[in-house]
């Protein structure tokens, strides 16, 4: 099983940032996860935000269209933590915001693993 906390969400200004973390845990968690974050508005689908993996010697990231430019995925292996960086941030980027883990990158999009969930209000 795998655990996963978010932590660092809030209420942010339009224009602002925001910066998610997500720390996992659990005897089958290994660093060779991937690691993503989707978000969810009430009444909606949840959407997938990003996604990142260590493949080899390398990092390799996935962004949906509408925050590329904008946000930034990162992993700290040895804490077991991925991040969520978010700029200039928009009044629709309000929601739900959800770490996710997947046992193999090609399963990015639909994780075995979820978090509880943090909320982040930008106000405008």
């Amino acid at each position: 099983q795998v655990q996963l906390v978010e932590s660092g969400g809030g209420l942010v200004q339009a224009g602002g940032s925001v910066r998610l973390s997500c720390g996992a845990s659990g005897r089958t968690f290994s660093s060779t996860y991937a690691m993503a974050w989707f978000r969810q508005v009430p009444g909606k689908e949840r959407e997938f935000v990003a996604a990142i993996a260590a493949i080899s010697w390398n990092y390799i990231t996935d962004y949906a269209d509408s925050v590329k430019g904008r946000c930034t995925i990162s992993r700290d292996n040895a804490k077991n933590t991925a991040y969520l960086q978010m700029n200039s941030l928009k009044p629709e980027d309000t929601a739900v915001y959800y770490c996710a883990a997947a046992k193999y990158y090609r399963d990015r999009r639909v994780p075995e693993y979820w978090g509880q969930g943090t909320q982040v209000t930008v106000s405008s």
